[in-house]
């Protein structure tokens, strides 16, 4: 088959990729079906897709591809530039997700702190735990 080199074809993705954020914007917030629907929807695709990944140990093999230096190298690359832009971008989300921790722990007794290294002091502790395991349960995690 007569094919173009790798090399021009990589070019071409990343030239026309780049230019194309209004078309990725468009399309996703435009989409034809709703995403929530469309992805509750492919609820058992996505179990037999799991299932034969993790059957055919493909994660652990693709890390294995990858190695630590490609991992680091799109930390380097990607992530050192897009990390606080999508920090900042999550804010609301973060704020709204944790809210019901927040006022959990606000709420929560602690039993008195006793003297430093003082076993009981691990009841504080498990106060803590129990109230975050108790509000993940309730938020349906």
């Amino acid at each position: 088959m007569d094919i173009k080199s790798l090399d021009r074809i990589a070019t071409k993705f990343v030239t026309r990729a780049s230019v194309a954020g209004p078309d990725y914007e468009a399309g996703a917030t435009q989409p034809r079906r709703s995403w929530a629907q469309a992805a509750a929807a492919a609820e058992s695709n996505y179990s037999s897709g799991i299932s034969a990944a993790v059957t055919e140990k493909r994660f652990s093999r693709g890390i294995a591809k990858a190695g630590d230096a490609k991992f680091a190298r799109g930390i380097r690359e990607k992530g050192v530039a897009r990390f606080p832009a999508g920090v900042a971008a999550a804010q609301g989300d973060y704020s709204a997700g944790f809210a019901p921790f927040h006022q959990a722990l606000a709420a929560a007794a602690l039993p008195p702190r006793k003297a430093r290294r003082d076993p009981s002091n691990l009841e504080r502790v498990r106060t803590v735990v129990n109230t975050m395991i108790a509000t993940a349960k309730g938020q349906g995690k």
